[in-house]
């Protein structure tokens, strides 16, 4: 899944692809891509793309007002499996992972797309006014990155949850996902079944300094990825997806918890007192 600092550099290249571009129209191939009706899309045909910005884990492309319309944003939430990309040709309607096609007179298009079959990725145009009070906009936590300061955290995760799963809960803290949690977790030396309420204050500290974490990833991307956005980002990870690999840290070998649609990854001799958590099943026993 996109998180942050993927969706942060797609952003910036997108906005810098687009500056000024004209749209000449836009469709939605995907069956369910489309989650309003007022403004339709074609609306922004003969819009210029104003910009193209990030909130949380979700792209969001500015259009300036038309003759039939005033300033419109397209807010977009990418999913499990969506990429949001410039093309220099245009899709087939026949295309089965197009979900929304934006598609410019310069004869480029940028194109919502959808690996696999679940169609969830979704995208909402409205009036730029509204975007702030929109329900997926109004009701996330404050950004990851930049973090917020040191008391708003620990405000924030002062919570009987699991670090792992409120790191992730976008009501509490916005950008990160499956991937990044791992890595912020590995650098703040915190296990996973940590409990937020539980946290002693040098450790709330030492969370607060490993978001930095996102905003290295963002240096890196920027480092590495061109004008073309890939549809998998080298994605500078230490721990996610490394189990059985040694920690970069200490050496022990990364340990993992498998989940249905997930897993977590974690060193047990920094992060969980050297025990070893084999299934979810026995996460009662990791505290």
């Amino acid at each position: 899944m996109p998180e942050l600092p993927e969706v942060e550099i797609a952003a910036r290249r997108i906005d810098r692809m687009l500056d000024g571009a004209e749209v000449e129209s836009a469709l939605a191939p995907g069956m369910v891509a489309l989650k309003s009706v007022k403004p339709p899309l074609e609306a922004i045909a003969g819009a210029t793309v104003t910009g193209v910005r990030r909130i949380g884990k979700m792209p969001v492309v500015a259009f300036d007002a038309t003759a039939d319309s005033g300033q419109l944003v397209l807010l977009i939430h990418l999913m499990s499996a969506g990429r949001l990309q410039v093309f220099k040709e245009r899709a087939s309607l026949r295309d089965r992972r197009s979900r929304v096609l934006v598609r410019l007179f310069d004869g480029r298009e940028l194109r919502l797309r959808e690996f696999g079959t679940k169609q969830r990725a979704w995208t909402k145009l409205m009036p730029a006014a509204e975007l702030e009070a929109d329900e997926m906009v109004a009701t996330l936590g404050p950004e990851a990155w930049p973090a917020p300061d040191l008391d708003e955290l620990a405000r924030i995760v002062d919570g009987p949850r699991y670090l792992h799963t409120l790191l992730r809960d976008q009501r509490t803290i916005a950008g990160i996902g499956r991937s990044w949690v791992d890595e912020i977790l590995w650098e703040a030396r915190l296990s996973p079944f940590a409990k937020g309420a539980e946290l002693e204050r040098d450790q709330v500290v030492r969370l607060h300094g490993a978001l930095s974490v996102l905003g290295a990833a963002i240096d890196h991307y920027e480092e590495v990825v061109g004008d073309t956005i890939p549809d998998k980002m080298p994605m500078p990870l230490k721990v996610h997806r490394r189990e059985g690999e040694p920690c970069p840290r200490c050496g022990d070998t990364i340990a993992a918890i498998h989940y249905a649609e997930r897993i977590t990854c974690y060193c047990p001799r920094e992060q969980t007192d050297g025990r070893v958590l084999k299934d979810r099943r026995l996460s009662r026993l990791l505290k």
